[in-house]
């Protein structure tokens, strides 16, 4: 059985000024946003109607922007609202983790909902460019899940060759390494399939759609090695909060594909 490798959180230490390896892999998405982006906004379908360089950047600012306020009242909502109903103050303190994807999800989607409407750029359009951008930011997060060894998966059999004990949980018991999961479903593999399928044009919300259908099945998956958290447990059909919240991205993802392949590319 592997032991998790008990990283530091504190990748360098400048005197009083400590750089976290989760911030580290915060920086890298959104470093390989601008690239991958770019390269998007310069493919024949996009560039046509008018799409630069400057626009990827206003895109990054919206972006992080959704990705931190809606993470967090994601979090806040979704998982422990009684909590935060009882400490308001504490909403603020985003220092001490707390982030959902599904709630940095919507406040993307809003974020990306005010920039079409500030540049005039059909809201579709805009999801369609950013959507394979995605899972590699995604991607770096989990890395930084593992590393800070957080997110444990699920008691494993001690036979699989990469269970690992993650002394965080409270016990030394195997479990799955279930943030490498989530890196490898959720970041990589819907990167490629999102990267190859985008490369030719496509009806609008096609490729947003695919995302939603991708991510929301992928992430269906993994939670079912992935220890649900232990304030809510499993909840109706023996589906932890993470998959009932994937079951509506997945409609949703179908609605915008099915819509999109009828009016073309």
């Amino acid at each position: 059985m592997l032991v998790h490798p008990q990283f530091s959180p504190i990748a360098l230490q400048l005197g009083p000024v400590a750089i976290h390896w989760y911030g580290i892999t915060y920086l890298v998405a959104f470093g390989l946003f601008l690239w991958l982006a770019g390269r998007r906004a310069a493919m024949p379908q996009f560039a046509s109607v008018g799409w630069t360089r400057k626009d990827v950047e206003d895109l990054l600012f919206y972006g992080v922007l959704g990705v931190v306020i809606g993470g967090r009242l994601g979090y806040v909502l979704f998982y422990k609202p009684g909590y935060y109903a009882a400490h308001p103050l504490e909403v603020f303190a985003v220092w001490k983790g707390g982030m959902a994807f599904h709630g940095g999800l919507i406040g993307v989607i809003a974020a990306m909902a005010l920039f079409g409407r500030l540049k005039q750029r059909p809201f579709l359009q805009v999801m369609d460019l950013i959507a394979p951008c995605v899972p590699t930011g995604l991607a770096s997060g989990r890395i930084g899940n593992f590393i800070n060894g957080e997110l444990w998966g699920r008691e494993a059999d001690a036979s699989l060759p990469w269970a690992m004990a993650f002394p965080q949980s409270g016990s030394m018991i195997p479990r799955h390494p279930s943030p490498l999961y989530q890196f490898l479903l959720e970041g990589l593999l819907l990167f490629v399939i999102l990267w190859l399928y985008a490369r030719k044009p496509r009806g609008p919300g096609q490729v947003s759609g695919l995302f939603l259908i991708g991510y929301g099945l992928f992430r269906f998956i993994a939670e079912f090695f992935r220890e649900p958290d232990a304030f809510l447990g499993l909840l109706a059909l023996n589906m932890s909060m993470g998959q009932w919240l994937c079951v509506p991205m997945v409609v949703a993802g179908a609605f915008l594909w099915a819509r999109g392949a009828r009016q073309g590319a």
